[in-house]
């Protein structure tokens, strides 16, 4: 009696591994062919133009992630540049609007890296006094600023586009922006 229950156990695992062996394989080969088709851009429409950033999966995976995944959501789409300094970078990626808010998903740990520097064009993730804040919000430079290296996480950089991100309306000073400019669209494309 041992015997036919013994194979039926047997039977039932194999057949339990090849079902989670096709789910793998499932899930996994569209990344792969993600993988295969290059690097992971955020494609950012603005109301003057489209700016492309090369995400960073080497420096910042888990923020890369998250912004692939929000924007794969939608959830930066309408978002507004909350705060924006001349000669320094825009900041954005609250749906709130304050600068106080981010996605329902956890914060994420720092991924800080000396390797890379805070130069124009950077893209990092903003964050509260605690290094392990970082949710949806992000930065991106107009300007070199050596003082932000090692202090927030980098996961990008403009390679077109930058002459937009200039355009967007600053604040007066560090005050929150008037009727502030907005992302009309996200979307990620691998090139």
């Amino acid at each position: 009696m041992s015997d036919p229950i013994k194979r039926a156990g047997i039977i039932l695992g194999i057949l339990l591994a090849a079902v989670a062996a096709f789910f793998t394989v499932s899930i996994a080969a569209p990344q792969a062919a993600k993988a295969q088709e290059g690097k992971p851009h955020w494609i950012l429409e603005l109301k003057d133009g489209i700016v492309d950033i090369e995400l960073r999966p080497d420096l910042a995976p888990g923020h890369v992630k998250r912004v692939i995944e929000l924007t794969e959501k939608g959830f930066y789409n309408g978002i507004v540049f909350h705060r924006v300094i001349d000669g320094f970078m825009a900041q954005g990626g609250d749906p709130t609007g304050t600068g106080m808010g981010g996605s329902d998903l956890p914060d994420l740990p720092a991924e800080f890296t000396t390797a890379e520097h805070f130069t124009r064009g950077v893209v990092a993730a903003a964050r509260s006094s605690d290094p392990n804040s970082a949710n949806s919000q992000f930065f991106i430079m107009f300007a070199d600023a050596p003082h932000l290296d090692g202090q927030y996480t980098i996961w990008g950089k403009v390679v077109s586009g930058m002459e937009f991100v200039d355009l967007i309306k600053k604040g007066a000073g560090d005050q929150p922006v008037q009727d502030p400019d907005k992302i009309i669209s996200a979307k990620i494309e691998y090139k």
